[in-house]
């Protein structure tokens, strides 16, 4: 059974970073909608995903521009926004209402973000948020749909 779930997050993974590398100019910079950021509302599913996802985030995050500060603050922004999840998720029922709720802690903690390309950048702070968290907050609010219609289809939650 362990084989199995390591072999599953080795191709969340996977995915999570051919997805990147095909939409690359979107995924790293000011502006961002990162596309494979869709695959974190599979933590809804089930937390084992956990792991795949925040590989996916790291190793795309290799290759971006910003060099160490995508690292840090990348992975970490992933990492915050699921243990967040793991909480939010003991208290709302239901894969729709979790994964809004996973696309509102996604978003809201995109000031993290911010952060990282005020001190990459001199980016202002707010406005740096304001654009990042939209950025996420659409590509998360079409993941939805995309998810759910893909849980149905593959039985993400009893895998």
């Amino acid at each position: 059974m362990k084989m199995k779930w390591i072999t599953t997050n080795a191709i969340v993974a996977a995915l999570y970073i051919i997805l990147g590398f095909l939409v690359q100019p979107l995924v790293f910079g000011a502006v961002q909608f990162r596309i494979p950021e869709l695959f974190n509302h599979l933590i809804v599913f089930n937390k084992k995903f956990f792991w795949g996802i925040i590989l996916g985030v790291f190793i795309t995050n290799l290759f971006s521009p910003l060099g160490w500060y995508d690292l840090v603050f990348g992975v970490s922004q992933s990492v915050i926004s699921m243990l967040i999840m793991f909480i939010v998720m003991h208290y709302l029922k239901g894969q729709v209402a979790r994964m809004i709720a996973n696309t509102l802690v996604f978003s809201l903690t995109m000031f993290i973000i911010a952060f990282e390309l005020y001190l990459a950048f001199d980016l202002p702070f707010f406005a740096s948020w304001l654009f990042a968290s939209f950025g996420e907050l659409a590509v998360m609010g079409i993941g939805i749909p995309i998810m759910y219609v893909l849980n149905k289809r593959m039985k993400l939650d009893s895998l």
